[in-house]
């Protein structure tokens, strides 16, 4: 959602050079602006890329209702270049912990976003409000480590240990209070990512390249 940020004017005359301040900074915005429309919003849907809005709080606080976001199936999945008909075949898998885009299982049409946590293969489970992941490496799993983007007082609603298929991934949203994620309705298929999150492209003062 996008915060007002405009302010009552001041019945006090503006002196030039303030006045030439106030109109560069404007249009410095609105170049900024055209720019993410020319370079982002307007080719963007590609193979390669696609645009998706935020709606709702699951994310919370990272990704905000309303955020533009740029996704990316680079990688990921076999594409075509546009232009120059170059096929490329898979040569990543997601990583965990980043955030992704997906087809929602019990209802492709619509799409979700939150944060891979089990990647495939492993075993998920969620005691005393913490993760824990049990994998090949790990056998008796270990404490996941989620700082970089969860605040310590969260806490995760408790969940027996979970298999996650050879391809599948386990994930959650931040927001974990408010998020309908793989505790619900369980693993989700690989074939149904769309991809990971790119660029957050708007508002501009919090655009990121992921």
């Amino acid at each position: 959602m996008m915060e007002d940020t405009s302010k009552n004017l001041s019945p006090v005359p503006v002196e030039p050079d303030e006045e030439y301040l106030s109109t560069g900074s404007l249009l410095l915005e609105m170049a900024k602006i055209l720019i993410l429309a020319a370079v982002v919003i307007i080719p963007i849907r590609t193979f390669l890329f696609q645009p998706f809005f935020v709606q709702g709080s699951s994310m919370e606080p990272n990704f905000d209702d309303g955020e533009y976001l740029v996704i990316s199936e680079f990688g990921l999945k076999h594409t075509k270049i546009p232009l120059v008909d170059i096929d490329v075949d898979p040569f990543r898998e997601l990583s965990r912990q980043e955030p992704v885009v997906f087809r929602f299982p019990r209802d492709p049409s619509q799409f979700f976003i939150k944060r891979v946590i089990g990647l495939p293969g492993e075993s998920v489970e969620i005691k005393g409000g913490r993760v824990y992941i049990y994998n090949a490496v790990h056998p008796d799993g270990y404490l996941l480590d989620e700082s970089a983007y969860l605040d310590s007082i969260v806490k995760t609603s408790d969940l027996a240990r979970t298999k996650v298929g050879e391809d599948e991934y386990f994930v959650m949203g931040d927001n974990r209070a408010f998020s309908y994620d793989s505790r619900v309705f369980g693993p989700v298929k690989k074939t149904a990512v769309i991809g990971r999150v790119l660029l957050r492209a708007w508002p501009v003062t919090e655009m990121t390249l992921y």
